[in-house]
């Protein structure tokens, strides 16, 4: 019997589910798996997990004391419904889960290990030592700093939003155990600055990850290469070998129930002989190449500012929460609330430049793939992605 896409690929390169969707872990069995604030924020309003979010925010608001902030409480809440889906999803996998420093700590080496330091502190409360969680972390200067002295302490770092060598080279130079290039908004940018389509082969992001890979193998780097942020299941092909590659929930299902025959397209022998010249990144070497490639300074710049306003949102909803419990008011429709918050032109609709946020909820959520989100669709799709009540 012919092995399907999945399968293949499995035996080439480490499969991680994007998502936080349970159900969709459990199906497709892959070792790692991340979390993200999408998630938590349709938590924070779904019947199925009212009841863990309404006892963070009130332990929160315990452990904080009557004087504190709203603000405050809801923040120290968000971190440990962060740590509570991780738990949960370690429960699942057998490999390690990615957990966000916030990302407004972007340019503030100091306040991203402290949050790091905090958020693997809770874990190891817990149980979990520092093999199973990868810190994922911003691949700014400062945020790469910031991984270099985690990664001496033993807390492993997963360098997220990376569009550029200079990025990868940077955080391979400072031990970071893994880096997440994203394929598919490189792929966005090219194909809105040139108006033109691009076949996997030629593919903007799996040309880049293509260049990362051999780097990192043709000068001995140990730093893992995971791409993500996929928008066709051709680029996942192209970029078969790689070593580690996460994947939402529709392009692992195409994957499984396709055959035919996987080629490595990645391989180390082969990276070894690639055309490519040693580049030593200290800081005004990565400000210079961060300038003179605009990609990277616009994806790096929209990613912050998504990741950010992805957390702002669920602060928000977080935030509505614990006022209706603090005054008894009755809680209001999940989809609706979510929905005013990320529709920001007020059309109706929700587009990925509006999301900002996970590709993998955003796409979970667009179920007829038109690119934008309808009020129907977000309604119909919170149930499949948190789902938690089956899954505790």
């Amino acid at each position: 019997m012919n092995q399907t896409l999945l399968d293949q690929l499995r035996d080439m390169t480490v499969v991680v589910a994007d998502t936080g969707d349970f159900q969709a872990i459990r199906q497709f069995t892959p070792r790692d798996a991340t979390t993200n604030p999408s998630l938590i924020a349709a938590a924070a309003q779904m019947p199925e997990y009212q009841d863990v979010v309404d006892e963070t925010l009130l332990e929160a608001r315990k452990t904080l004391g009557p004087g504190a902030g709203q603000k405050e409480v809801v923040s120290l809440a968000f971190d440990r419904l962060a740590i509570t889906f991780g738990l949960r999803i370690l429960e699942i996998i057998p490999g390690r889960v990615s957990t966000e420093v916030d990302a407004r700590l972007s340019f503030d080496t100091a306040a991203t290990i402290s949050k790091a330091r905090a958020i693997m502190a809770q874990y190891q409360a817990a149980g979990i030592g520092p093999s199973r969680v990868l810190i994922k972390i911003a691949s700014t200067w400062e945020g790469i700093r910031a991984a270099e002295i985690l990664e001496a302490e033993g807390i492993h770092c997963n360098l997220t939003l990376l569009f550029g060598l200079h990025q990868a080279i940077a955080c391979a130079e400072a031990g970071a155990t893994l880096i997440s290039p994203f394929v598919g908004r490189i792929l966005d940018w090219h194909k809105k600055a040139t108006g033109q389509d691009y076949p996997p082969a030629k593919d903007p992001g799996v040309q880049s990850v293509t260049r990362i890979y051999q780097y990192y193998k043709k000068f001995g780097f140990l730093t893992e290469v995971m791409g993500a942020s996929f928008r066709n299941a051709g680029e996942i092909i192209e970029l078969a070998g790689c070593d580690l590659l996460t994947i939402a929930p529709a392009l692992l299902m195409e994957l499984a129930s396709t055959t035919g025959v996987l080629q490595r397209k990645l391989d180390p022998a082969r990276a070894k002989n690639a055309e490519l010249t040693r580049i030593n990144v200290d800081k005004e070497t990565f400000e210079r190449m961060h300038a003179a490639d605009q990609m990277a300074t616009d994806k790096l710049a929209e990613g912050i500012q998504g990741f950010t306003r992805a957390l702002e949102n669920t602060e928000t909803l977080l935030a509505q929460r614990l006022g209706q419990l603090e005054s008894g008011e009755a809680l209001e429709p999940a989809s609706a609330e979510l929905f005013k918050i990320y529709d920001i032109n007020g059309d109706g609709l929700i587009s990925r430049e509006e999301w900002l946020g996970t590709d993998a909820v955003f796409d979970a959520l667009d179920t007829d793939h038109d690119g934008r989100i309808s009020i129907a669709e977000l309604r119909s799709g919170l149930g499949a992605l948190v789902n938690l009540a089956r899954a505790a």
